[in-house]
């Protein structure tokens, strides 16, 4: 399971005595501080602390001129604004730390948003759980054949089934060569920062995760999106469900201007122009490759 009854009660008592503040607090935050949100089979994200709200994105803005301003340009308003405009600054204001247990091929792709900050659990000092994620049935699927780095067709049957045999058995194999290198009872055998070499990559880690606004916006964006790897994705909308809490109205933005918004090249706006003046453009002559054209055939038609 994701957290022991220990650490859930921990938690329970956390919330439970909760202390004044004369820091801003979102109410919809404050809802999921401290929680664990269950990712996978035994991953989770949780909020263990956060900074700032949908106002200090404004009073950045506005370099505190203070709430007699409001009517010259709405709060909404003027974050729609920044977000259309790709100002970056005042979502740097609002920053959120994350406790997130994750399989380790996931941190690896994860730990190229470099713009955070990173604490993980030290396999050189503690001795790792015999935690593995395994796939489900419905998310075993072949190479695509149209996308080097993506999914195509789901297995089935008898090769489903070998498949899920192999994973859990070398899983479970690797560990327990790990447990038998390591130097514990009473044999010299391995150092722990040695024996971890052998371990799989689907075994969970965890970390504490610090990001602003701004970068995770960028993140969400990336790991959120449909082409996203599924198992990267889900821990990206679990963050993004905190998130729509927290600051509802820059995630309101964010999700038209970015997630629901494309960018157009210079190519792109001429074969639209040309299309609206009634001319019949293809790939050929849209200056575009075909992997843009079928990016833009993907929105456009």
């Amino acid at each position: 399971m994701p957290l022991s009854p220990d650490q859930l009660a921990e938690i329970e008592a956390a919330r439970a005595n909760p202390l004044p503040t004369l820091r801003a607090t979102s109410p919809g935050m404050e809802a999921h501080l401290y929680r664990a949100h269950q990712v996978l089979d035994h991953g989770f994200i949780r909020v263990v602390d956060y900074m700032g709200d949908d106002a200090a994105i404004v009073q950045a803005a506005r370099v505190s001129y203070g709430a007699g301003t409001k009517h010259v340009q709405n709060d909404e308003g003027l974050i729609r604004y920044l977000m259309r405009h790709w100002h970056s600054t005042p979502f740097e204001m609002c920053e959120i730390k994350l406790h997130v247990k994750l399989p380790v091929f996931v941190a690896r792709q994860w730990i190229r948003h470099r713009t955070a900050n990173v604490n993980e659990y030290s396999a050189r000092y503690s001795i790792l759980d015999r935690e593995f994620y395994i796939p489900a049935p419905e998310h075993l699927a072949a190479q695509s054949v149209v996308n080097n780095q993506g999914r195509g067709e789901v297995l089935t049957g008898a090769e489903s089934a070998r498949v899920l045999e192999m994973l859990k058995s070398d899983a479970n194999r690797a560990y327990d060569h790990y447990e038998a290198m390591l130097s514990q009872n009473g044999q010299l055998g391995l150092a722990r920062e040695l024996a971890r070499m052998n371990l799989p990559a689907n075994i969970y880690t965890q970390w504490y995760w610090k990001v602003d606004l701004h970068n995770l916006f960028h993140f969400l964006r990336l790991r959120a999106d449909e082409h996203a790897q599924y198992e990267i994705r889900v821990y990206a909308q679990a963050i993004a469900d905190c998130v729509r809490d927290w600051v509802p109205l820059a995630y309101a933005a964010f999700e038209d201007y970015r997630m629901g918004g494309v960018t157009l090249s210079g190519k792109a706006i001429a074969v639209l122009k040309r299309r609206l003046a009634g001319e019949v453009v293809g790939q050929v002559d849209s200056g575009m490759s075909k992997g843009e054209w079928r990016e833009f055939l993907e929105v456009w038609g």
